[in-house]
Order: C-alpha cells, then structure tokens, then sequence
C-alpha cells in the first residue's frame, strides 16, 4: 500500500505535509511498526538524519538556482506495517533533477521466532541530475541484524558522471578516505569489483567506495564510520552539484547523447547485476517503485539491444525481457508504471532462473539477504 502526499520545500518533516482528507484517514489507520533492538532505533535515527540532510540539502541547492524543483513522500508498508515499511522523498521531472529517491525503510520480524533475520534498517537514494555535466550519485548506507546476535553495516557511495570532470572525481574520493581511512583501501577495492560491467569490459561510476558485512566488532566504532560515511558522502556530492550547476554552460546535442548513452549503462547495471536491487525484489513485491527510484529517465532502446548478443545465457533472455516491456520510440520514458513492469520482469526471471544469481555483482563478499528473509 502507498500513500502520497505532496512536501513543499521547507516541510520536511512528513508529519507538517499537506494533504487531503483521504490520505489523512487513510494515515491515520496505519502503523509502522518499528524493530524493538535499541541497535535498530540507533540505526533507524540515523538514517532518518541522513534523509533529511541530503533532501535539505538539494532542496537549498534548487532554491538558491531559482530551479525551484519539490519533493514528494511517499509511505510504504510492509504486512501492513506488521514488519515495518518505510518513506521515501522522491522527484522527477524536475529543472534540476530528472529522478531522484531519498529512501529510508526498516523490515524486521520481531513476531515471528522463524526468520533468521532480526531487522534491516537502510538509507538507500540516488540522484539523476538533469544537467550532464551534473554527475549522479547512489548513496546507501544499512544496518542487518539477525536474531543470532549478529550484525553489519553495509556502506556504499558512488559518483556516476555522464561525463567526467576529474577534479569532482578526486574531490569525492580525497573526502571518502578522509571519513574512512582505514577501511579506505578495501573498499576502494570491493566497489570497483562491485560496479565492473564485464560484459562492457567497464564500470558504472568513476568512485566506488563499498564496504560489505563491516563489522570490527566495536559497535559503536562502526555506528560512527556509518554515520561519517553517510555525511561525507552527502555533504561531498551536494557540494559537487552546486559547484557543477553554478557553472553549467549550455548543453549540447552531444553532451545530451553521452548522458542518454550512460543513462542506459546505469539502466543496464542495475537490472541485470546490480544484487541489492535483484534481493530487494526477490524478497517481497511490495515496494517495487520504490526499489526501481535508481532508474534514470529515459534510455536508449537501440543501443540495449545491441548488448544482448553479448550477454552470457539466460541473461541474454532477461535484458530481451526488459527491453519488451519498455515503451515504444528511443529515447523512451520510464516512469513508475514501466518501472512496475521491469520489477515484474526481474523477478520472474529469477525466479526461472535462480542460478544466475551467481552471475550478478560482487565484492568480497556476498550476503545471504534473500536466505536471511527465509
């Protein structure tokens, strides 16, 4: 179940949110109801902090450019709220943004003995800017408790330029190993293992910072490399496109070309290795837009066309699917009723196919998210 309503720029905060008096009800109904772990009430607040940091954050960016673009929340329920759920601001369309996702969620199973897991807790968002000089950005910082005790944070953040400026580039991993510098090196390592693009003998982005299963075995060390992350990941990238935007320069048939071109790796990336988009479907089906808010705008059908005869089998099969169920025309839109269908595509494949898995992205380390929600 969703349930929107409209932010205005200086409403953050859904609870001040305007909206009708069937939404109001409709609210008034339901419940999220929250992990009971104090570590997840830790991880819970944080996340919200960084939600709110990052939409205040482009939101004074788009005020200040007079690009006066809004955000929109919407609420979704997992079991009802039984299990939790979680809100997301998102935008699209913008002068500014052309999709855009602030997501925060927690799912636990505090009433039921026979799941392994306990709760996850997550930040998940990511930036299409509409300007190509203006890079996108993903964003994804989670916490995973299961009821043995265990737990670890998974820490992502990665610039994804349409076209490079190098000194951006450098500025976001300088200010990445500022904030981690210790774990620095290995996640340098594990996030270009993650967003390589074999089959494109390429990666998605041009920063990788990616830590998974972090655990030192210190909590509270880690709750604050989370949170350093997090901020400095923020801070950096809303820094990084206020500087780009401040000096955009008028766009070009070509600079729109090598955007619609990586626009359409992104799409590619995501659908077909990306593995937290793929377990987040295989899971449940009762966030599907709110998973697919990575997707960019438009893409080009022809040139995702002219990568299925690279593609290792059955994975050929499944970009085939995707790109049937795109509409018609190139570049085309994908909006949230094409990104139903592409949700619908994924998860039946694997579903076909459950072996192929072990064909998706990677670092040294491959959670047992699917498994863990057994």
């Amino acid at each position: 179940m969703f349930i929107k309503y409209v932010i205005e720029p200086s409403e953050l905060a859904y609870h001040t949110a305007a909206y009708d008096i069937n939404q109001y009800q409709a609210r008034a109904h339901m419940k999220r109801i929250q992990a009971a772990s104090n570590q997840a009430q830790q991880a819970l607040n944080l996340v919200s902090d960084l939600q709110q940091r990052f939409v205040k954050g482009l939101e004074s960016i788009s005020q200040a450019l007079n690009l006066n673009q809004t955000f929109t929340a919407v609420e979704w329920l997992r079991d009802e709220g039984r299990h939790g759920g979680g809100i997301r601001f998102e935008t699209a369309d913008g002068l500014m943004i052309g999709r855009g996702s602030v997501n925060v969620s927690q799912v636990h199973y505090d009433d039921n003995p026979e799941k392994k897991l306990g709760s996850a807790t997550a930040i998940s968002t990511i930036i299409h800017p509409v300007h190509p000089l203006s890079p996108s950005v993903h964003i994804h910082i989670s916490w995973t408790a299961m009821k043995n005790g265990q737990g670890y944070w998974r820490l992502m953040a990665d610039l994804n330029p349409a076209i490079e400026d190098k000194i951006a580039t450098q500025h976001f991993l300088d200010a990445m190993q500022q904030a981690a510098p210790t774990p620095f090196n290995d996640a340098i390592t594990q996030g270009d293992s993650y967003f390589a693009i074999p089959t494109l003998n390429r990666h998605r982005g041009v920063a990788h910072f990616y830590l998974e299963e972090y655990n030192t075995g210190n909590h509270d060390a880690d709750f604050n490399l989370a949170k350093a992350v997090g901020e400095t990941a923020i801070d950096t990238y809303i820094n990084i496109l206020q500087t780009s935007l401040s000096h955009a320069i008028t766009i070009s048939a070509e600079d729109k070309s090598k955007q619609l071109a990586y626009h359409t790796l992104y799409f590619f990336q995501v659908l077909t290795l990306d593995r937290g988009t793929t377990t987040g479907l295989l899971v449940h089906n009762q966030n599907d837009v709110g998973i697919m808010g990575s997707l960019p705008a438009h893409v080009d059908v022809e040139l995702l066309q002219s990568w299925v005869a690279k593609m290792q089998p059955p994975q050929d099969k499944l970009l085939q699917a995707l790109i049937h169920v795109l509409p018609l025309g190139s570049p085309c839109l994908i909006d949230e009723k094409v990104k139903a269908k592409l949700a619908a595509v994924v998860r039946q494949h694997y579903q076909a196919f459950p072996e192929s898995i072990a064909m998706q992205a990677s670092g040294n380390t491959i959670p047992a998210t699917v498994n863990n929600h057994a």
